[in-house]
């Protein structure tokens, strides 16, 4: 995901943390800001753990624990909506309008949407290689 490119996970994690807090505050917002408050107010389980402020930033996920991984969580829905904005791979774009009309929301269809995305980007990371794409919306059409 090219979103955080770069940055460490507590860079990362970070930016969460900031753009809640402006937005809490009214302060202006940056447009990325605005995207990451968005999906933040989406998942309010989320915001008392992230207004603790060291405690986000210092959690551990592992699948042993078994807790989610909030910013995994919501870097997936912003994954998808980037998707969804620029078409790519090129289908996508439908697949999410399909869904949500199926599902109810936008919100909702992310949801439906994140395994198969999750698991495209378990399966590159594996082979060390790029996504595969078709893979990836032949399991969205699947959903």
């Amino acid at each position: 995901m090219s979103l955080f490119s770069g940055e460490s996970r507590s860079q990362m994690r970070r930016r969460y943390l900031e753009a809640w807090r402006k937005f809490s505050a009214r302060e202006p917002l940056e447009p990325f800001e605005a995207q990451l408050a968005a999906v933040i107010a989406e998942h309010p389980e989320y915001i008392g753990w992230l207004e603790s402020g060291e405690a986000a930033l210092s959690a551990e996920f592992t699948p042993e624990g078994g807790r989610e991984n909030p910013f995994l969580h919501m870097g997936l829905h912003l994954a998808i909506r980037e998707q969804v904005a620029t078409d790519r791979p090129a289908g996508i774009a439908r697949v999410h309008r399909e869904l949500r009309q199926r599902v109810g929301s936008a919100h909702a269809a992310e949801h439906a949407m994140m395994e198969a995305l999750a698991e495209t980007l378990w399966e590159a990371q594996r082979a060390a290689g790029a996504p595969d794409e078709q893979q990836y919306l032949e399991r969205l059409r699947r959903v």
